[in-house]
């Protein structure tokens, strides 16, 4: 009888049984390191101690930093490229939802700054706008808050006007991303507003966020 989704047996040793074999090989070289320490001449172990152990902490200090910033910009590099690209098929496609869901990935990957993204942002706030006025009711509001605090991070000042409106929406995460983005933007015209709601809106997050924006308003 053939047993064809039967598993294989495993020849190698169970992960216990790889780390107990570790952990003693790590032992025992510790302990052939002591020994060979203690065996050496005194001035072999002053010259290790003041000269040839500086210098290699040293390297080792320098290496690490390199390769730490190499890492850094070989991060960046590759995060601007996937950011063009996306870029790129958000100039190409043709659907209002696609093209939000593009414009939100770009933002994303951009950490949540408008540097880079200056030529394309106009573009990207009117499909902002546009979900936003399309996306009625409670079952849609995460599209309308998303939409909110994206004009934000954009510093699109011509939809102040839009956000005020938003912080009066039904729904409590509409409002916080709308006092976000304001906060963003630093609009004066909205503090006002942004003072009565971090005192007397019933959501704690609503309130949280409204003060936020006050404090980052002149």
């Amino acid at each position: 009888m053939r047993f064809p989704c039967a598993k294989p047996l495993r020849s190698h040793a169970q992960p216990g049984q790889a780390s107990l074999a570790s952990v003693l090989i790590l032992l025992a070289l510790i302990a052939l390191g002591i020994w060979g320490w203690n065996h050496l001449p005194f001035d072999v172990q002053d010259l290790i101690t003041e000269d040839i152990l500086p210098v290699a902490l040293i390297v080792l200090a320098v290496g690490g930093l390199i390769w730490t910033l190499v890492r850094l910009i070989q991060r960046r590099r590759q995060r601007r490229r996937q950011r063009d690209q996306l870029i790129q098929q958000f100039t190409q496609e043709t659907s209002l939802r696609k093209r939000f869901d593009l414009a939100v990935a770009i933002i994303e990957l951009n950490n949540y700054e408008l540097a880079g993204l200056e030529q394309i942002a106009p573009e990207m706030a009117k499909v902002f706008i546009a979900i936003y006025k399309t996306s009625p009711g409670d079952k849609q509001h995460r599209f309308r808050g998303m939409a909110a605090s994206h004009l934000g991070v954009l510093q699109h000042r011509d939809s102040i006007p839009l956000l005020l409106k938003a912080l009066d929406d039904d729904h409590a995460y509409v409002r916080g991303c709308a006092a976000l983005a304001l906060g963003r933007m630093r609009a004066k015209e909205a503090k006002a507003k942004l003072t009565y709601m971090m005192k007397e809106d019933w959501d704690q997050t609503v309130r949280s966020r409204s003060r936020e924006a006050v404090e980052r308003i002149p």
